[in-house]
């Protein structure tokens, strides 16, 4: 497989539209927990380019709109042609104070503070400023971003957010730009797969980004949610897939597993995991990126990436040579679900 392989989205939307078996996460490029120099952004951005990648995502809240205006500032270089880009609805941000700007897990960001809003002219707003600091007339894929409890703190404030989305004319919003033409899908970016069960169960959508919820670690899915989306001709865009870095660095002192330090049951299983990986002399960051793709319902991945050096790592994964042994090997010790699919070979 290489990154420039592609595939459709589904065969459900009015346009066809396909992803590159490999895209690019924009979240690192809004400074995600550190800084990243404009010259490492755009030769990050070229270097995918560059290995054939031509999926890009983005979203508001990376960097409050940082992100996003670095890849508009690469685009010129890049060409609009030919890409597919996606961004997210559901933060407005606002010019503020400087103590009222709030950063999330972003540094050195603008001085601008985050307004949750999944209404119907919040999502308007939100599509409008995102193409204006994109710098282009249109994005291919609108997400409606963080609804789910990890996000928003409980369950309770998901259920809110899921509400106003349909109470307040959010979804209608999506539906407009989508039968429109503005946008050609829509969908949800979230890190559960229990709101997108949900979500589905409400209404039209045409695909999600899962981040960390279906990786070597993490199976669940499996049981309802993935056949749902198979059913339904869903795809799934696949964030996280080292689950916040741990999958990448191993059971290491101060590995990150979602977003904060790895547990002693998730480090004791990485290391698990890391023995057969060993066994068969195949990197755990290799088993980790060729183990999702094995999904039908996984259309592309997209790992964040800061500098050309972590991109062209990246794109080399594909191609690791990985032996079926080491899959059923995971499966005969419990370590990945028996009805997991594994990559042939």
């Amino acid at each position: 497989m290489k990154p420039s392989d592609t595939v459709l989205l589904n065969n459900r939307t009015a346009r066809p539209l396909a992803l590159t078996r490999m895209g690019f996460g924009g979240a690192a490029l809004g400074n995600l927990y550190r800084k990243v120099s404009d010259e490492d952004a755009e030769a990050a951005l070229v270097a995918a380019h560059d290995a054939g990648i031509r999926y890009f995502d983005t979203a508001p809240q990376y960097g409050l709109g940082r992100s996003e205006e670095r890849i508009g500032r690469a685009l010129p270089k890049l060409g609009r042609d030919g890409l597919v880009l996606s961004t997210k609805i559901g933060r407005l941000l606002l010019d503020c104070a400087p103590h009222e700007v709030t950063p999330e897990a972003f540094v050195d960001v603008p001085q601008k503070r985050i307004v949750f809003d999944y209404s119907y002219d919040g999502v308007m707003r939100s599509h409008e400023a995102s193409l204006k600091r994109l710098g282009v007339d249109h994005v291919d894929i609108l997400l409606v971003h963080d609804v789910c409890a990890f996000s928003q703190g409980s369950q309770e404030m998901s259920d809110r957010r899921v509400r106003e989305l349909f109470d307040l004319g959010g979804y209608r919003a999506l539906s407009e730009l989508r039968s429109s033409g503005a946008v050609t899908a829509i969908g949800a970016g979230v890190n559960e797969w229990q709101v997108c069960e949900r979500l589905l169960g409400l209404a039209d959508f045409d695909c999600f980004l899962l981040a960390g919820r279906y990786t070597l670690l993490e199976q669940e899915a499996l049981s309802t949610f993935l056949p749902l989306c198979e059913k339904r001709d869903v795809g799934i865009i696949l964030g996280g897939p080292f689950n916040s870095g741990i999958l990448a660095t191993g059971a290491i002192e101060g590995a990150k597993y979602n977003y904060g330090p790895a547990p002693a049951d998730i480090l004791d299983r990485v290391r698990r995991i890391e023995a057969v990986c060993a066994a068969h002399r195949v990197a755990l960051i290799a088993a980790a990126m060729q183990f999702v793709y094995a999904h039908p319902c996984v259309r592309t991945v997209i790992p964040g990436m800061i500098n050309a050096a972590e991109t062209a790592a990246n794109a080399r994964l594909l191609s690791a040579e990985i032996p079926p042994g080491l899959w059923a090997d995971l499966k005969s010790e419990g370590l990945i679900r028996q009805d997991a699919p594994t990559p042939a070979r």
